[in-house]
């Protein structure tokens, strides 16, 4: 037997993680260096993208962070200088924002269409448009079970958003996978990260929120970012348009 055999290796793989300087983007950049990838991280933020390139582990890849507000068109473009040819790309960049229809407003709709969708969109087009999406890719996709199904109170325009990014993915799997470029996305339920600690939640509703799920807790960052990784490497080789749900059980009511 092959000790080294591993289908969900990374080595080799060059790696793009937007929003990688906290939460999940930070974890699933983590998990992709232990596998052997070179990874490429990015976010508005250049002091928790240094302590994320700090994290990394230090195999055989080349790790490097690049600052980037991808709503500025000007910062996608200078990005794409510095870009290599991918073999993988994890488009996680994203804000939560409570929002219940009756306070829905144009510059709070704007905000969140803009970086949950329109951002993702833009970057994937770029970087096709460049070459810069080698043949047998793999674009995965954070969405969310709120971007699927109708699962709080008050997410109406965080679920728009990421249901746009949802059918925006299945869309790309299509017309993509002519090039051998596989489109994927991981729908999370709650997960232990600083946007969801940042939302205004009483212990108490936490706590009741957090018994509407069978395992009766919440996700950690790294076990999302797991599941990114095996839709990333070769073991999912003919995975594409899946939505890999990871909610601890909470659709299945």
């Amino acid at each position: 037997m092959d000790m080294s055999y591993n289908p969900f290796s990374l080595s080799g793989k060059i790696i793009l993680v937007t929003g990688a300087a906290s939460g999940i983007g930070r974890a699933t950049a983590i998990e992709c260096s232990k596998m052997g990838a070179s990874v490429i991280i990015t976010d508005i933020r250049e002091d928790g993208l240094a302590e994320t390139l700090h994290l990394l582990e230090k195999g055989d890849g080349e790790h490097r962070m690049i600052t980037c507000d991808l709503t500025i068109d000007e910062d996608l473009e200078r990005m794409m200088t510095f870009l290599p040819v991918l073999d993988g790309m994890v488009n996680n960049a994203g804000i939560t924002k409570p929002l219940p229809v009756k306070f829905i407003n144009r510059v709070d709709i704007e905000k969140i269409l803009s970086i949950n969708a329109l951002a993702p969109i833009y970057l994937t087009q770029k970087l096709l448009r460049k070459k810069k999406l080698g043949r047998g890719a793999s674009i995965v996709f954070t969405v969310s079970i709120g971007g699927v199904y109708t699962v709080a109170h008050g997410n109406t325009m965080y679920g728009v958003s990421k249901g746009a990014l949802h059918v925006f993915m299945k869309n790309a799997a299509l017309e993509l996978a002519s090039m051998g470029i596989r489109c994927n996305s991981v729908n999370p339920g709650m997960i232990e990260t600083n946007l969801v600690a940042g939302k205004q939640y009483s212990e108490e509703d936490r706590e009741k929120d957090m018994k509407t799920y069978p395992l009766k807790r919440y996700g950690k960052p790294e076990e999302v970012a797991l599941g990114i990784v095996y839709l990333l490497s070769d073991a999912s080789s003919f995975v594409t348009g899946h939505s890999l749900i990871i909610d601890g059980g909470k659709t299945l009511y």
